[in-house]
């Protein structure tokens, strides 16, 4: 019988050895069997927290996704300016550990995935609403109301575009380059409406 407050503990470590695993080797091969043996446990402790591959494969992405809403909310706790907010943003998006060769490689593996699960789908059109919506608000201000919908819509093809770009080669040399390209975008955006 699991310990008290054990649960919590072994569904993240389950979690880290699903995303492993997808990095290792690829999702199709990413098998219960392996993900259990990652994390030194039983397949059996797998199914007693997850109801099969996919509950995992979901609450990985989960995962990840309350990660990088973690730290979108740390980042604009400190920011005092709509430019601030919307870097903060940005610069959540495009963190140095969203390039992490496991974290791309699980990001890759659920995005491919998500066209034959309606539940991985669903989660990953909330964090796309969640993130124009959160972009609309801090640009606002800044480029009204008539011009917020198409600056954002360019704002997050700049984030997903610049992403993908360096998930599917390896990660930036260097992680501020998608950061400073993404900035400048939403910068010279900025400029058109004070012009």
């Amino acid at each position: 019988m699991p310990k008290l407050g054990m649960a919590p503990i072994r569904r993240r470590q389950l979690i880290d050895a699903a995303i492993m695993s997808i990095h290792d080797h690829g999702l199709q091969d990413a098998t219960v069997s392996k993900i259990a043996a990652r994390a030194g446990v039983s397949a059996g402790i797998v199914h007693h927290y997850f109801k099969d591959k996919d509950d995992l494969l979901f609450e990985t992405m989960r995962h990840l996704l309350e990660d990088l809403r973690q730290a979108a909310v740390a980042r604009l706790a400190k920011a005092r300016t709509p430019v601030e907010r919307v870097h903060a943003i940005i610069d959540a998006c495009l963190a140095d550990e969203q390039f992490a060769p496991e974290v791309m490689a699980a990001w890759l593996a659920l995005y491919g995935q998500a066209k034959h699960s309606p539940r991985l789908l669903r989660i990953l059109r909330v964090y796309a609403r969640r993130l124009r919506s959160d972009l609309a608000n801090a640009l606002k201000p800044m480029v009204g109301a008539e011009r917020v919908k198409t600056v954002a819509e360019g704002t997050v093809a700049m984030i997903d575009g610049l992403w993908l770009q360096y998930a599917l080669h390896g990660g930036p040399d260097d992680p501020k380059v998608p950061r400073t390209l993404t900035r400048d975008y939403v910068d010279s955006q900025i400029a058109l409406n004070r012009a």
